[in-house]
């Protein structure tokens, strides 16, 4: 039987089905958390737009849940449904640029280094994540944060058009002009819709250059510290994205990345240096094709791993004793906690204008731990939920791409009940039976 679905199947693709046993099927299951260990009944490895509709198409006559794998970043393993039918984008990568047009249309697969790599050869670039083995599909749907959104707006901002596969199998173009409710929420309503197999972007001439400032502090000098870094915050200039982290070390962090002329940055690491006595300092600059893979080691495949996440609207002083003490006061299992500045362009764009919420975030909470035991899962996944907890009582929403296995609560958070209402209409015309379900879901109308 298996044999005789697998030829009818694979005689429909450009690409490869793969079903258990057969060489490349549990690398291609196997994704960034190493927790997720999930087999699917088959994958296809899709090479085309053509192999997106037949797996579709297939999943629907044999009643089986689709899971999308791009990045594989899903903490709670969505790209790999348990027994039903993974579709496989990695093999769709190609980026075209055009540096004349500053557009770049990407394929659905394409990681966030290709798309980098590929338009710093022109000094262009739009906004996209921090490490570069995410994936752009996933990252963008649900908003796309990173170091170029104050200056450009999120990575969502920057879509032109989208081609997308439905849940019928049909193949539609979306813009603001062609189905513009769909092109609304698929700008942060992530993969409820369909599956897009391009993007086409708009791109801004960067250069080349990034600066990148760090000043490390002992805890017992951090709240001083963070409360001049947040005050200091209120008047960057876009060009620069500040950031604060606690580490497991116990030492605090707190710095900007600077994406343009590094002279330009002199008078911003000058007023950092009025912040406070750190331990040391690190002021370095940077291409920013390596700005954007310098943590892909730590982000790297294979860990165990668990997060959460808060958007913040205002940061005041209790705020900050709870993201240092991290939800445990006696030192235990203390997690690694982060901020990122949000404002400028993003807060620019109107809130009516995309499926995307909470434009008025000041920060973006996250909190996470990696690990490597099985044995360690119990309590490492309740220091998480405690440093998160800590700060609830400080946020505003949350980043839908942050959201782990929050379930529906969590989808409530991400979106205001205007927008929430929208989306399910959006849904019940799109995809009536939840064919995708399979992220954080949107559901239709029963």
């Amino acid at each position: 039987m298996a044999t005789a679905t697998k030829s009818g199947i694979q005689g429909r693709l450009d690409g490869r089905l793969l079903l258990p046993g057969d060489t490349g099927y549990d690398d291609t299951r196997t994704v960034w958390n190493g927790m997720i260990d999930h087999r699917p009944r088959m994958i296809v490895r899709a090479a085309s737009t053509n192999d997106v509709v037949t797996a579709v198409r297939a999943a629907r006559e044999f009643d089986l849940e689709i899971g999308v794998r791009c990045g594989g970043h899903s903490g709670v393993g969505h790209a790999v449904p348990h027994d039903g039918l993974m579709i496989d984008l990695t093999p769709l990568a190609g980026v075209h640029v055009d540096p004349a047009g500053r557009r770049a249309r990407i394929q659905g697969g394409a990681l966030l280094g290709v798309l980098d790599r590929a338009t710093q050869r022109y000094g262009l670039a739009t906004t996209a994540g921090n490490v570069s083995h995410t994936g752009v599909g996933g990252l963008t749907l649900g908003g796309g944060m990173g170091w170029l959104a104050r200056r450009y707006g999120l990575a969502c901002d920057n879509v032109e058009s989208y081609t997308m596969v439905t849940a019928e199998g049909d193949v539609v173009r979306v813009s603001r002009t062609e189905r513009p409710d769909l092109f609304w929420g698929l700008r942060g309503g992530g993969g409820n819709f369909g599956i897009v197999t391009e993007f086409e972007f708009r791109l801004h001439p960067i250069g080349t250059r990034t600066l990148v400032a760090e000043y490390t502090f002992p805890l017992d000098k951090a709240v001083p510290a963070l409360k001049a870094w947040r005050d200091l915050n209120a008047e960057a200039p876009r060009e620069a994205t500040f950031t604060a982290g606690i580490g497991q070390d116990d030492t605090a962090t707190l710095g900007f990345v600077w994406i343009g002329d590094p002279e330009r940055a002199d008078g911003l690491v000058r007023r950092f240096e009025t912040l406070g006595r750190p331990a040391a300092a690190r002021v370095a600059e940077m291409s920013y094709v390596d700005l954007q893979r310098r943590e892909d080691t730590v982000e790297r495949h294979s860990l165990r791993r668990y997060s959460k996440g808060h958007y913040l609207r205002r940061f005041p002083d209790a705020a900050i004793e709870a993201f240092v003490h991290r939800g445990a006061p006696d030192g235990r299992h203390r997690p690694a906690v982060g901020l990122q500045a949000y404002g400028g362009a993003i807060a620019d764009v109107p809130d009516e204008d995309s499926a995307f919420s909470h434009r008025a975030t000041l920060f973006e909470f996250g909190t996470g731990t990696s690990w490597t035991a099985p044995a360690d899962d119990e309590v490492r996944i309740a220091a998480a939920r405690r440093s998160a907890a800590a700060m609830a009582p400080f946020a505003d929403g949350v980043y839908v791409n942050a959201l782990n296995d929050e379930g529906a609560e969590g989808v409530r958070r991400a979106y205001s009940p205007e927008k929430l209402a929208k989306l399910v209409a959006l849904k019940n015309a799109y995809d009536p039976h939840n064919v995708f379900h399979l992220n954080h879901n949107i559901r239709p109308d029963q």
